[in-house]
This record gives C-alpha cells, structure tokens and sequence, in this order.
C-alpha cells in the first residue's frame, strides 16, 4: 500500500498516547518540626513519585502551620493562592504530601474544581502499574479497596447536592451502603486469596530450610539500588530500573559465598517515608520474606542527600514490624558516583560530604552495585555472619535443585 494522504492523516486520525496530567504539588510543614525529611525534601520525593506515575510538574508550594487545616489541610489563603496559579500553570490535578480525609479531599476538589490525590493514593497507584504477579496484583487491589472505603460517600456527592429531592433520598443511602458492603465483601476475599499466597510461601521455605539454605534479605530505601546489587552478585536476570518502586515481589536467586557455599538472596520492595499503612497491611506476604531471613543487609544509596533520613525510615519500618533484633550489615551504597576527580579515594570522597551517617557507622561496607567495587568484603562479612548464626558447624548447603 501506498502512503496515505497527509491530509487524511491529520484529520481523520487522532493520537492514542495518553495525555501526561499536570501535577501541582502541595505541602504542610508544622512550625513544630517533628523527625523526618524538611518539607522541600518531601516535596521533592513527592516530585519523583509523580514523574514515576507519569505526571509532568506545574507547580509546587509549602505552607507553614501549626498543623494541617481540618478542612482543607492548607489554610484558607494558600487555598486561594493554589486557585489564582491554575490559568498560569494549568495544573489538572493536585497532589497533597501527606494522606487527607475524605472530607479534606472532598473539600479540596469542590475549591480548585480539578481531581486531588494524596500522597498515599500516588504511591498506591504507582503499585498498581509496577504489579505483574497474581501476588503482587492482590495485595494492590488490597490497599486500594481499603483506600477506598471510607471515601465511597463522596462517590455519591451529587445525591448530596439533590438532598430532599424526590426520588434521591433513599436511594443515596442505599447505594452508598450497598458499595460498602460490596467493597467489604471484595476485601474478605483478598484477605482469603492473599492467605493462599503466604501458605504457599510457607511451603517454599520449609524447602529450603530442609535444604539447609540459609537467606539474606537485602533491605533499604527504594531506588537504594538492591536489585543491581541482586544482578550483580548472582549473575542472574533481574529487573532494575532507575525509577521508585521499580520491585513490587520478591526475588530470590542464589548467590556463592567466598568459601564455596552458597546462600539464597531476596529482594524485597523498597520503603519510602510516609508509607501507607494500608501497603504495609496488605504487603505482609512480602514482608514475610524479611522476617524469615537469616541476615539483613540494609543497603543506603549513601550520596542521596537525604541518606541520614532514609537510613532512619527504613529502620523504623523494620522496628515497627518487631525486626529491630534481626542480625544485619550496613552496606553504603554507589560509593563510585562520589569521586569527582582522576584519582581521589572513596574515603577522602566520604570525608568531604560530612555524613553522621558514616560516623555513626563506621563498621558499614563501601560498595558499587553497579560497577561491581568491594563486593568481595561484602561477601565474605555476609558469610562471617551467616556462620555466627548458624554456629556451632555452620555448612550451607550448595545445591542447584532450587
């Protein structure tokens, strides 16, 4: 066939590539700082994660308060601010860093009259793209149902608005609580499906632990480089991407230790500051896989500039799941992405960046995952440590049924 007519093409054809939304950001900082990143890093966080949802970024904005307006999570003025700035940026959506009331987020839509998400709805979306698995599929939809639920009154606003009119009175509230119980049936049944998946977990893991192999989990912040760490060691195919969330399920490969054993490494889905407590719920499956490991190795992309607070969330993530006594190393992480000129040493690197970090953990191993640098001593404390926990006569088992 020949080429169709330019003019055809252009009129009587129309794009299928979606339209990337224009994200407004918005942030709370309390005058009374609690721990955890400033609201500008936040914001910048907030930032990344919209561009892995695939939003372009209008605009941004911080207010200060004592805390968050019960209304409308801003005060009244910086609500009117974000108003007046939609001709100049044309945002077509706003996403607030922190998780809003239903009725904060049905309030904020009726004044700036565009959808509004909260941080939590944003990471819960961006779960939703990354699941593949029939695993990590249950647990997203998990999180969003429960998500949803006490938000179904707003689906029916419109009934609201029509309060008293005839033939909208009964019917309103039947349907809101028809799509309650509904929603509650469907997460009965996830909770079911998901029980399913960890028993079959379970099953793989009374396996190897007759095999006698011992696992080292490796934990830490999300893009802190795990699954390039995971590749490289094992020689084998895992996805990395240089995006957040970019593993959702686990995975397991072998990896030899320097005696000749060998030893199972998993990668786990990575943790983030202000995670929602519905992904921690509904990801206990996943989880699972840490709280069975024999050995952590926290991994820190040690040049983030916010490495100190990152270290300290996906500590706090561990405490609150009861593994604040798990065996672990420390492993910063990228350690080749500090040297800026011909010749300078990762130490006298580390040095100049001023990090209590390292202070704090002088013990830590510097690694490259991606250029593959120090992965020896890595091993080789890996192995030391599995060898105390399995002491007396630790012998891993080298099998390759698994």
């Amino acid at each position: 066939m020949g080429d169709m007519p330019k003019e055809r093409t252009q009129k009587g054809m129309h794009s299928t590539a979606p339209v990337s939304e224009r994200a407004y950001l918005v942030a709370v900082e309390p005058t009374r700082r609690h721990t955890g990143l400033d609201a500008e890093a936040s914001l910048d966080e907030l930032e990344l994660l919209a561009h892995t949802a695939g939003a372009e970024i209008a605009g941004r904005t911080v207010q200060r308060l004592e805390s968050p307006h019960p209304a409308h999570y801003i005060g009244k003025g910086k609500l009117e601010d974000i108003v007046a700035e939609k001709d100049d940026s044309n945002y077509s959506l706003v996403i607030f860093d922190d998780e809003l009331s239903p009725s904060q987020q049905r309030n904020l839509e009726n004044a700036l009259g565009v959808k509004v998400l909260d941080r939590t709805a944003l990471i819960i979306d961006i779960f939703a793209r990354r699941a593949k698995t029939r695993e990590a599929r249950l647990q997203v939809e998990l999180a969003q149902t429960q998500y949803l639920l006490p938000r179904l009154a707003g689906q029916w606003s419109h009934l609201e608005r029509l309060e008293g009119a005839i033939g909208t009175r009964g019917p309103g509230e039947t349907q809101i609580e028809t799509d309650r119980r509904l929603v509650r049936t469907r997460i009965t049944k996830l909770r079911r499906d998901i029980d399913e998946v960890r028993k079959q977990r379970t099953q793989h893991r009374r396996r190897r632990q007759r095999q006698g192999m011992q696992v080292v989990a490796l934990v830490g912040y999300t893009n802190a480089g795990k699954s390039t760490l995971l590749r490289t060691l094992s020689g084998a195919d895992v996805f990395t991407e240089d995006l957040l969330f970019a593993t959702l399920d686990p995975i397991t490969r072998r990896v030899r230790l320097p005696s000749g054993n060998e030893t199972l490494m998993t990668d786990t889905v990575g943790f983030i500051q202000k995670l929602p407590t519905q992904l921690v719920a509904s990801f206990r499956a996943t989880l699972e896989e840490v709280e069975e490991a024999d050995l952590l190795v926290h991994l820190v992309d040690i040049t983030h500039p916010d490495a100190e607070e990152q270290y300290s969330t996906v500590e706090q993530t561990l405490a609150d799941l009861g593994l604040a006594d798990k065996p672990r190393l420390v492993a910063f992480n990228k350690v080749d992405m500090l040297i800026s000129e011909e010749g300078e040493s990762v130490v006298d690197a580390l040095d100049a960046i001023e990090n209590d970090l390292q202070r704090e953990h002088p013990e830590a191993i510097l690694v490259s995952a991606a250029k593959g640098w120090n992965l020896d001593e890595l091993l080789e404390q890996i192995e030391t440590k599995l060898a105390d926990i399995a002491a007396p006569g630790y012998t891993a088992a080298v099998d390759s049924t698994v």
